[in-house]
């Protein structure tokens, strides 16, 4: 099946077959000469922003920024790390300051100055993309009204998305305008404009998950501007939002299987000993909750709840003793330290703050893809996505996705399509054959699309890089210190 061309690419060659002139790029020296003002922000870590329009398409108009964070103490300096960690919605500063104390990455930080950035909208940059207060986000975690497809409950959920993207304009600095420029397309421009403003050539990048999205719109953009990219936890940039979701929701089954697995061999599971059982011992557990959530301390877990702390639970092995602690604790009435797994993934501090991601998430995503405004279209991916992945059966938090993007307030800038980077160094593309988040084949194809390098982890984990893998950690350095492709395809 042939697969979308990209705006940019479709907008060029209608030029050269008509013969009218390509438009001029507008000037942005002022953003990318500018001077960055570093100042001190704790543990040896340098922070400052990044200046940049607010609308690429008017370059003299409002100007936003995005936040920065700098761990420098490069012996022998090759230039700057650039490194996102996906989302969308996640910062790009956390993930620095991470890097910088991690001993995984202590080759990097001899040569390189270690750079997170925060993609517009996201964390410190500003404005930052605002719908819900706290208290309506919590709210809104503890009902499961997406777990009512009636036409009267369909019609429920759609005047609330309607009325949710309204919050977003209103909240949110600059309203429409800001959130129609929030997207991937905009933020791989201030990307570069960063790598000018750093005073970098090329751009040496490392992207997770989201990340890698971030990573591969760049190459297509600016392919020539690379030194070198690592992307591990891959999407597929061809992958409309429907396939998209039905997709993760399967690489979220396949992982709960794998976990059932595990779990089964041990003699306190609390799924039961028969792994084929698992999706039904889960969802023993986990269906109640959507008649009667469980105490969990001064709150209560809804069935949402309880999905989404299952998914943060399954992106590590690491945490899958804590993850069936938490499902036996449930089997006992208590959801406490699930919803803290809900939590965790929401970005919802002990204080009851959340750090915005999850409105940004939105955001990014509704004018990231093609609209799907069709009911019965969102419904039978509601269909598939359950088929695909049956311990979500009941309702799952990625429906209301579909209803918000369907009534989102402005419209995409982006059309999914394979990238298409000639003249891109050759990137290296790490996927895990049991990631739950972005699943294995999609990794596959990208490396396939950008000429790249394909290394396999075999694994249950979202994203490998820097995470104490000694194969794979061997090879994403070498690769980033002197471009050296591994001579290995697997780890």
């Amino acid at each position: 099946m042939l697969r979308a061309v990209g705006a940019a690419a479709l907008a060029v060659l209608l030029a050269a077959c008509t013969g009218a002139p390509a438009p001029a790029p507008p000037d942005l020296r002022k953003f990318t000469a500018q001077k960055l003002t570093w100042s001190p922000c704790g543990d040896g870590l340098d922070c400052a922003h990044l200046t940049v329009p607010l609308d690429y398409a008017a370059p003299d108009g409002k100007t936003v920024t995005v936040g920065l964070l700098r761990h420098k103490e490069a012996k022998q300096r090759i230039g700057s790390l650039v490194v996102d960690p996906g989302g969308p919605g996640a910062s790009g500063t956390a993930l620095a300051a991470s890097l910088a104390k991690s001993p995984a990455a202590a080759p990097l930080r001899d040569r390189f100055d270690l750079v997170g950035f925060d993609p517009r909208g996201v964390g410190t940059s500003e404005p930052r993309i605002t719908c819900r207060s706290d208290a309506e986000l919590d709210a809104d975690r503890a009902t499961d009204t997406e777990s009512d497809m009636s036409p009267e409950g369909v019609k429920k959920q759609l005047a609330e998305t309607t009325a949710y993207g309204a919050k977003c304009v209103e909240a949110t600095k600059y309203g429409k305008e800001f959130l129609a420029n929030v997207g991937t397309r905009d933020v791989v421009r201030d990307l570069d404009v960063l790598r000018a403003a750093l005073g970098d050539e090329k751009l040496t990048y490392l992207g997770y998950s989201y990340g890698t999205q971030i990573g591969a719109a760049y190459a297509e953009a600016y392919p020539r501007n690379v030194r070198a990219m690592v992307l591990d936890g891959a999407i597929d940039p061809a992958q409309g939002l429907v396939e998209s979701l039905v997709t993760q929701a399967a690489g979220f089954q396949d992982a709960l299987d794998e976990f059932g697995k595990w779990c089964a061999a041990r003699g306190d599971c609390a799924l039961g000993r028969d792994p084929a059982r698992t999706t039904d011992a889960f969802q023993r557990l986990a269906r109640p909750l959507i008649a009667k959530p469980a105490p969990a301390g001064a709150r209560h877990l809804s069935f949402e709840d309880a999905v989404t702390g299952t998914f943060g639970g399954l992106y590590s092995r690491g945490d899958w003793t804590a993850l069936n602690n938490a499902l036996a604790q449930l089997a006992e009435g208590n959801g406490r330290t699930l919803l803290a797994f809900a939590d965790d993934y929401y970005q919802r501090d002990p204080d009851g703050h959340y750090s915005g991601a999850i409105d940004a998430y939105f955001a990014v995503r509704c004018v990231d893809h093609a609209r799907v405004t069709d009911r019965a279209e969102i419904d039978r991916a509601h269909e598939k996505m359950v088929a695909g992945a049956p311990f979500l059966a009941g309702g799952t938090p990625d429906t209301s996705e579909l209803d918000i993007c369907s009534t989102w307030p402005v419209a995409p800038t982006s059309a999914e399509h394979a990238p298409h980077a000639p003249g891109l160094p050759k990137p290296l593309v790490v996927s895990t054959t049991h990631d739950p988040a972005t699943p294995y084949q999609q990794g596959v194809d990208l490396a396939k699309d950008l000429g790249g390098h394909l290394l396999t982890y075999e694994g249950v984990q979202h994203t490998v890089f820097l995470q104490g893998n000694a194969c794979v950690d061997r090879a994403g350095v070498a690769y980033l210190l002197d471009g050296t492709l591994p001579a290995t395809a697997r780890c």
